[in-house]
């Protein structure tokens, strides 16, 4: 099948691993080791994070065995930053520290969706864990009643970026119907342009877990946006959608001749 795919012409580039664009994040939100060992299979050429969905980490059978699973195949794993939260309201923060170190986790998210604190002390976060981690925030709330404007947006994740995060994710939680989108699923374009434009998209992570979402960014950012919260399951089929072989983007990538 790999003589097959050299015979098409104008397929977009993908850079290979470890890559700093073109990244893909998926959720896990409570896999087995089996199902996870069966993912990283299928999926180890394609991911670039794994995100042990919210909480999950600490209630699912085998995580320590999932994790290695994840390593082996080339994948970073993280824990949800709603996990980070759960540690940080109860004044936990040292053993936080110490759970990622026992974990084998190199990479934190650090975020305030679900518990809001002070702006200046998620900062402070950021520049403590970015000496030992690697670190990635999250920018948005949870709640649909707490809106952010566009310029809010660019200066939160201004400072993120500047206090030590190397990418910042732009929330729409599981469902995609928050942050960066509207009620219905569909994308916030003037939200989307303006952090674009201001932070650049490739310093974003975008949260896209409907297709809809992802075929708008890959049609309007290209094959190699960085997009987030897949499903396990739709890993094959998101790359595809990179590489212009669904409809949703088949034509995105042929020149007009083809058209």
């Amino acid at each position: 099948m790999k003589q097959a795919r050299q015979l098409l012409t104008h397929i977009p580039e993908r850079p290979v691993k470890p890559r700093k664009e073109g990244l893909t994040m998926v959720m896990d939100k409570g896999l087995s080791l089996r199902e996870a060992e069966d993912f990283a299979e299928t999926g180890s050429e394609y991911v670039d994070f794994v995100k042990l969905g919210f909480g999950t980490s600490v209630i699912t059978p085998n995580v320590d065995k999932k994790i290695k699973a994840y390593h082996k195949a080339g994948m970073i794993v993280y824990f949800g930053g709603t996990l980070f939260e759960a540690f940080i309201i109860r004044g936990l923060f040292d053993k936080y520290v110490d759970l990622l170190k026992s974990a084998g986790v190199r990479m934190v998210e650090i975020s305030d969706g679900s518990y809001e604190f002070d702006h200046s002390e998620k900062l402070q976060y950021i520049r403590k864990l970015s000496k030992d981690f690697t670190v990635i925030s999250e920018v948005g709330s949870k709640k649909k009643d707490i809106i952010y404007t566009p310029d809010q947006w660019v200066e939160l994740m201004k400072s993120e970026l500047d206090a030590g995060s190397v990418k910042v994710i732009a929330e729409a939680r599981e469902s995609g119907t928050i942050g960066i989108y509207n009620d219905d699923g569909s994308v916030n374009k003037e939200l989307i342009e303006t952090i674009s434009r201001e932070i650049g998209f490739d310093n974003v992570l975008w949260e896209a877990p409907l297709k809809q979402q992802q075929a708008w960014f890959i049609a309007n950012f290209g094959a190699n946006v960085n997009l987030g919260n897949i499903a396990p399951n739709e890993i094959i089929a998101l790359e595809s959608l990179r590489l212009g072989l669904r409809s949703d983007t088949f034509f995105s990538f042929l020149p007009d001749n083809m058209k």
